[in-house]
């Protein structure tokens, strides 16, 4: 018969009581970790480190950070976590040249402001000075002296009015990756047609069109420009339906005439 060991209570007694103080002891460290946690929370509601220290901008190309952070009404000392991101967007979105914006909270003091900025679909250029037209229609004031516009084409002879707003219209439906051919568009009125244009294209083609439908008769170019012969120069006339015409050189007589 097998002797099996008898713990007593008296036994037992020391292990529950060590083991009930191990437990008390994990509970007040908890609540000591939490309160030192809220306690640090509040100083840092309560503190500086809480302020707006920094604002970063991205995804603007003509609007300066500056002019954005300026916009956005976002003053240093403001706490980040009191900022009202409705009403900055509100403040953002009110400027002509922004399209939408976004806001963001950054680490424990930085914000974060996205934009995204209408884009310019032509310049004006009206006595001596270029002014952006962006894609809703709208005109900014001239570009400062000495910097020359590239992103856009330049729109020549054409003055504020109907002519221009409705081009302006139809440059808006037209793809940017097309836009960004296009050089120069001239306003060359004439008996038959008060609209009609001359555009010079980045890829030296010359194109006879007008105002009225331009968008939907610009948009075959890219297609038509790669069957043609780049060694014939011409105009491709882009009214109804298109067609190259290749100018025509005269050969030049070197030999001198007798006398």
């Amino acid at each position: 018969m097998s002797k099996e060991k008898v713990v007593t209570i008296n036994e037992r007694i020391p292990t529950l009581k060590e083991q009930r103080k191990q437990r008390a002891n994990r509970r007040l460290l908890f609540f000591l970790s939490f309160f030192f946690l809220l306690l640090l929370v509040m100083v840092y509601f309560q503190s500086p480190l809480s302020h707006v220290k920094s604002v970063t901008v991205e995804g603007n190309q003509f609007i300066s950070d500056e002019k954005v952070v300026e916009l956005s009404g976002i003053k240093g000392g403001t706490s980040i976590w009191n900022l009202d991101k409705a009403a900055i967007i509100d403040r953002l979105l009110d400027d002509e040249e922004i399209a939408a914006a976004s806001v963001e909270r950054k680490w424990f003091n930085t914000v974060r402001l996205v934009i995204r900025e209408h884009a310019r679909i032509g310049y004006l250029y009206a006595n001596e000075h270029y002014y952006p037209i962006l894609e809703t229609g709208r005109y900014l004031d001239e570009l400062p002296r000495l910097e020359y516009p590239a992103d856009a084409p330049l729109l020549m002879n054409f003055e504020q009015g109907e002519a221009l707003a409705e081009l302006s219209a139809e440059l808006a439906k037209v793809p940017p990756q097309l836009i960004e051919r296009i050089s120069e568009i001239f306003l060359t009125p004439n008996e038959s047609d008060p609209l009609a244009l001359v555009l010079y294209m980045t890829d030296g083609i010359e194109v006879h069109s007008t105002i009225r439908g331009f968008s939907e008769k610009i948009a075959p170019y890219p297609s038509i420009v790669s069957d043609l012969d780049p060694e014939k120069k011409g105009i491709l006339h882009m009214r109804m339906s298109p067609y190259f015409e290749e100018f025509v050189v005269e050969e030049e007589d070197d030999s001198e005439g007798e006398g």
